[in-house]
């Protein structure tokens, strides 16, 4: 299987789906805590990957969505953007919305 493939499969088996350095209980990097803080403060379920579990996969996926760093989080399959992002979106309450209109929390 090809690792776009892998990728699209993680994608579409997930509604909310981080890519980040560490878990959401040991985040290896500070914008991967802050992203995980976000999420939990939309109180949202989501899943997370470790990039740090896959080296092919976490070089491939820079490449796949054109972003060069992590974290980066995928609502329905579609990249919304890594930390400052996150944060830019739930500070305008974007970010709250987006996850409403994917059924992932409530309005």
């Amino acid at each position: 299987m090809s690792i776009t493939v892998r990728i699209e499969q993680l994608l579409q088996s997930q509604p909310i789906l981080l890519f980040m350095k560490g878990t959401p209980d040991f985040p290896q990097c500070g914008f991967s805590g802050q992203a995980v803080q976000v999420l939990e403060a939309c109180e949202v379920d989501f899943q997370h990957f470790n990039i740090f579990e896959d080296a092919e996969l976490r070089e491939a996926l820079k490449s796949y969505s054109n972003w060069p760093t992590y974290p980066q989080l995928y609502i329905n399959g579609e990249l919304i953007g890594g930390c400052d992002i996150m944060i830019d979106l739930y500070k305008k309450g974007e970010l709250a919305q987006l996850l409403v209109a994917a059924n992932a929390a409530e309005a």
